[in-house]
């Protein structure tokens, strides 16, 4: 594999699994064959931001919850 093949293959970037499913809801959605809200077309594209924001604020409470009660301990 030359020099050039190899920056090539290293900068290629796949569309991910929620950039599908919100061209598929959108082309749907466009045609009528679903009479979804526009927030369920869209939602492959903010969930996974929601997910992550979740998980962080999960975290912290645990941590939070952990440390006080590391700190009330006798």
């Amino acid at each position: 594999m030359s020099n050039i093949e190899r920056q090539v293959v290293a900068t290629q970037n796949g569309v991910e699994l929620s950039g599908l499913l919100f061209l598929l809801f959108l082309a749907l959605k466009l045609t009528g064959f679903i009479t979804w809200s526009w927030w369920w077309v869209t939602a492959p594209l903010w969930m996974p931001i929601f997910a992550v924001l979740a998980i962080f604020v999960f975290t912290a409470c645990v941590y939070g919850l952990l440390s006080w009660v590391g700190k009330n301990r006798p």
